[in-house]
């Protein structure tokens, strides 16, 4: 049962943060530093402009849309690479998955839906753009979301996140299959 929550747990991990999001996530600690006020304000007039807010809220309702699916096929995977299993452990597995699935689901959708999730997430994107961008350099930005094309591409941005992240998903998870497959097979060999 453990193995099964852990292998929900890791497939809502891998099941597709929007890269900005996973980006600042995985950005050095030194972007955390204190930004001089002129351009913490041109910083957070360009995320204004490119409409962080309510992309993130898209993004995130976009993955929702795909998250059980992703995650289902992602523990089955785990479950059916499983060599110390038979047929009927596999599908006693699938039964608790199948149980358990929806709250992780709404736990995550929850977590995605809190306000203050969204507020941490531009706050800390201020030093980030700041440490790689100049205040002339965030300006031009802005008045680039500000055209017909900035605001194009940023109406898209949710929408093509997710279909590349489900063609990242559909090019990784065999591979990854496969692998956790050898794995599994190895440790098995290994006893």
């Amino acid at each position: 049962m453990k193995k099964l929550l852990a292998a929900v747990a890791v497939s809502a991990a891998f099941a597709g943060i929007p890269s900005f999001a996973m980006a600042q996530a995985t950005a050095p600690a030194a972007a955390t530093a204190t930004v001089d006020p002129q351009t913490t304000a041109a910083v957070k007039q360009m995320l204004d402009a490119m409409e962080v807010r309510k992309m993130l809220v898209a993004s995130f309702a976009e993955m929702q849309k795909t998250l059980p699916q992703m995650m289902r096929a992602q523990v089955t995977a785990v479950i059916n690479a499983d060599t110390s299993l038979d047929a009927a452990k596999k599908q006693e597995a699938m039964a608790k998955v199948e149980q358990i699935l929806p709250g992780a689901v709404e736990a995550i959708a929850k977590l995605f839906r809190d306000p203050a999730l969204i507020d941490e997430m531009m706050a800390e994107m201020v030093p980030l753009y700041a440490n790689n961008y100049t205040t002339a350099e965030i300006k031009q930005l802005t008045a680039f979301y500000a055209t017909p094309l900035g605001r194009k591409m940023l109406a898209l941005t949710p929408r093509l996140s997710a279909e590349s992240m489900a063609i990242g998903q559909r090019l990784v998870a065999p591979r990854l299959n496969t692998l956790m497959q050898d794995i599994m097979q190895a440790a098995a060999q290994a006893k």
